[in-house]
């Protein structure tokens, strides 16, 4: 059916209704005639059907012109919500990514408009314009390239490199030392204590020092004390000399043995009633017996506490004077435990007064008590300190600061110390020093080297660690990693285990080697990058490697094949260090293969080095022995994989040929000729910037 067809179906149709519309309306009486002559109306059911047939197709017909004249806009309709579904399923099953497809020339960089920039902190999505963080306020910074990096490192190319400022420092190991301050307080020296008391019951008749404080030096008399018992002593020695003296040769042998005998016990009495070698010997001379004994100071000091009264009793063993001798004092310091750890026996100490402004005092540790404070958390450090001119006061409090050496190990290290070099310490006073063995004067105990205490008198023997700068390493949750540039452009992320720290250097303990360079400058953008990418970054640091111990000579990438090697066969292959087929380092070509060469375990990069390993075996061995003498004995051995230099041979001296010109007389230029030259050049410069200029 045609639309043509349908319209003019429908004007026909409507056209006829028309005119019977107006027919009925015209004639009226031939309805009502009509309705006369047929009164039943279901007369008009049997009518023929010419009128009714028209009316029924003319429907038809409008229905159809409506459908085909929507027909169209309804499938375009389904079309595009087809295809828009299937885009988006297309979107989610991933044929389809979102963005613009990053354009690559010829040697593999991005181009301009597809480069990122991100924030540092990984605070907001990448951003298409640089400019600053809306969070942190850091700026912006371009993302790197890095479609040439693996799981655990990124690729720079050098104009991010550039742009992100990546800067790198290599790893040193060097003696250091680090220093310990803390705050102590001066104490009387325990050793330097002396405390005088009564020998028997008596009375103090007089006393020559009344007073705490005073300053006595040895055999000073300090009180004269009446002594009852003393005084009978004395009668009983000198009524026993004169037995001695008045005995004959006629005299019993018995008697003058008994006699002598009595005499040595008397004298003995009188030492241990408190008299000296001293006053025995002028009362053996006199004969005259003392009421009054004087009580002589045993040592020079001072007088710290003072109990006698003159005119007083005092009964025997009671306390009468204390004195301290104050030309060594202690320093007492608390120290935390990780700091007391590196705290060594004779150790030396530097001690500053706020009093005595510009003044250091020097001391030596004497004890390291072996039990932490319970309240305090604390240790305590003994040290003895010289106070020859007594400026120290006892209970004043002194800054103090012990150097101790930095190490990658944590065994003991040795300390280098010029003054105890080659030296013999007492093991009891440290302080008391000696060029040769002997005893010490104090506690009589025989001296000991200093070296048994962890010292050297070689300088070169001194611990050394392995230390980076503290910008280069990032720390979160326990955990430390720095990235290094393993090859020119790639970062590769590692952890560490890190020691102390003196000043802006931090020592690496496992992790890195001497001479690996690190990132300094930049890391934390190298740190983005890696978790973008779903890297080992700093927020989940536990994915990267555990940290190595490195051993000097091997990178770490050899190291972690070494390291799938039993405990025993690591320390082989440390030993060997090289190949003795290739000579390249043992796991720079993955796990070393164990070979047995007449009883003995060879190690080779590979297994395409067995049978050249095993053709020539005497040459081989005697490879590896060379080898291990040339690093005996001092060789570097990062030298080892270097050719052999062709020898310099004999050196020819050269002299003047006869072809030169002759050199001519030197003429003496005066000073003022030296200005006027030095006046031109500074003339011709003038003029040849003025040409430039011009």
């Amino acid at each position: 059916m045609e639309v043509g067809d349908s319209i003019e179906g429908f004007v026909e149709v409507t056209a006829m209704s028309d005119s019977d519309a107006n027919l009925q309306q015209s004639d009226p009486g031939m309805d009502s005639g009509r309705s006369a002559n047929q009164p039943d109306t279901k007369e008009k059911r049997h009518l023929p059907d010419s009128r009714a047939r028209p009316t029924a197709r003319s429907s038809q017909r409008r229905i159809w012109a409506v459908l085909k004249f929507m027909l169209p806009s309804v499938l375009l309709f389904v079309s595009g919500t087809g295809l828009l579904g299937l885009l988006g399923i297309a979107q989610r099953v991933g044929w389809i990514t979102s963005g613009t497809v990053a354009t690559t020339d010829a040697g593999g960089s991005s181009s301009a408009g597809s480069v990122d920039y991100i924030c540092p902190m990984m605070c907001t999505p990448p951003q298409k314009e640089p400019g600053r963080c809306p969070v942190c306020a850091m700026e912006l910074v371009p993302a790197s390239a890095g479609g040439g990096g693996d799981e655990r490192s990124v690729v720079v190319d050098p104009a991010s490199r550039r742009v992100a400022n990546i800067q790198t420092v290599a790893v040193q190991r060097v003696a250091m030392t680090r220093t310990i301050r803390a705050v102590g307080e001066i104490q009387y020296d325990e050793s330097s204590l002396k405390t005088i008391s009564a020998y028997s019951d008596g009375r103090f008749d007089k006393l020559y020092v009344d007073y705490t404080g005073a300053v006595v030096e040895a055999g000073d008399r300090l009180a004269s004390f009446y002594s009852p018992e003393l005084y009978s002593a004395q009668v009983e020695y000198v009524e026993a000399a004169k037995a001695v003296k008045r005995q004959t040769s006629q005299n019993l042998a018995s008697v003058a043995e008994a006699n002598r005998r009595m005499l040595e016990n008397v004298r003995q009495r009188l030492i241990e009633l408190g008299m000296s070698e001293t006053q025995v010997k002028h009362l053996a001379t006199t004969g005259v017996p003392q009421s009054r004994l004087d009580i002589i100071a045993p040592m020079s000091g001072t007088v710290i506490e003072k109990v006698a009264v003159e005119g007083e009793y005092a009964k025997e063993g009671q306390a009468i004077f204390r004195l301290a001798n104050l030309s060594r004092v202690w320093l007492v310091l608390k120290l935390f435990p990780e700091d007391a750890a590196s705290i060594r026996y004779g150790q030396r100490v530097k001690a500053r007064v706020k009093s005595l402004s510009g003044r250091v005092f020097i001391g030596r540790v004497a004890f390291v008590d072996p039990e932490v404070d319970q309240k305090s958390r604390t240790v305590e450090v003994r040290v003895v300190v010289e106070n020859e001119d007594g400026q120290l006061r006892i209970g004043d409090y002194a800054k103090a600061e012990i150097e101790v050496p930095l190490s990658s190990s944590n065994g003991s290290d040795l300390v280098y110390d010029p003054e105890l070099a080659n030296k013999w310490i007492s093991p009891r006073h440290p302080h008391i020093i000696s060029d040769k063995p002997g005893e010490c004067p104090l506690c009589d105990t025989s001296l000991v080297p200093a070296s048994d205490f962890g010292f050297t008198d070689q300088l070169h023997q001194r611990a050394s660690a392995t230390v980076i700068p503290r910008n280069a390493l990032l720390m979160a949750a326990g955990q430390s990693v720095v990235y290094v540039e393993t090859d020119p452009g790639r970062f590769e992320i590692r952890r560490v285990q890190t020691g102390s720290s003196s000043g802006e250097n931090v020592v690496i303990v496992k992790g890195l080697a001497e001479g690996e360079l690190v990132a300094t400058n930049g890391n934390f953008l190298l740190d983005s990058q890696m978790q973008l990418a779903g890297n080992p970054s700093l927020i989940d640091p536990l994915r990267a490697p555990e940290p190595l111990e490195m051993v000097p000579g091997f990178e770490a990438s050899m190291l972690a094949e070494i390291r799938q090697l039993p405990e025993g066969d690591q320390k082989v292959v440390h030993a060997q260090m090289i190949c003795p087929i290739t000579e390249m380092k043992l796991g720079s070509m993955g796990v070393p293969q164990k070979v047995m060469v007449k009883g003995q375990p060879v190690f080779i990069c590979c297994e395409g080095c067995r049978e050249g390993l095993l053709e020539e075996p005497d040459t081989n061995l005697r490879k590896l022995e060379e080898y291990r003498t040339n690093l005996e004995s001092g060789m570097q051995r990062e030298q080892a994989t270097l050719p052999d230099l062709p020898s310099m041979g004999a050196m020819t001296p050269l002299t003047p040929g006869s072809d030169l010109p002759p050199m001519g007389v030197m003429t003496p230029i005066s000073p003022n000729s030296g200005q006027r030259v030095l006046q031109e050049l500074r003339s011709a410069e003038a003029e040849a910037d003025a040409g430039r200029a011009r």
